[in-house]
């Protein structure tokens, strides 16, 4: 089964398998990592899901639609990597993507 890395605000790392198709949003907090808020439950309405994406694997993923760009700019933790994870469907192709979660905005 496909997995993504996932590196905690503490700085741990879990390896969580995923179904393809499913969001890395889901896949994190169906991992058992509860650090994203997902507030909105996974409709671009907020950033509570916000993660920074190895750069490794930045050209496999889809462009930042104009709804995420919006929301990641009020973020103080964006980077160049930054991204919704709920605006990520993944496939087998991302099996081995490497994420930070990002800190939370105060």
């Amino acid at each position: 089964m496909p997995e993504v890395i996932v590196t905690t605000r503490s700085g741990e790392q879990q390896a969580i398998p995923f179904t393809p198709g499913t969001t890395l949003m889901q896949a994190i907090t169906e991992g058992g990592i509860y650090e994203l808020q997902a507030l909105c439950g996974g409709v671009c309405s907020c950033a509570t899901c916000h993660v920074h994406i190895d750069a490794g694997h930045s050209a496999e993923l889809p462009t930042v639609s104009e709804d995420e760009d919006g929301l990641l700019a009020g973020s103080e933790h964006r980077s160049e990597r930054s991204r919704l994870s709920c605006q990520i469907r993944l496939t087998d192709a991302l099996d081995g993507l490497r994420v930070t979660i990002a800190a939370e905005d105060e």
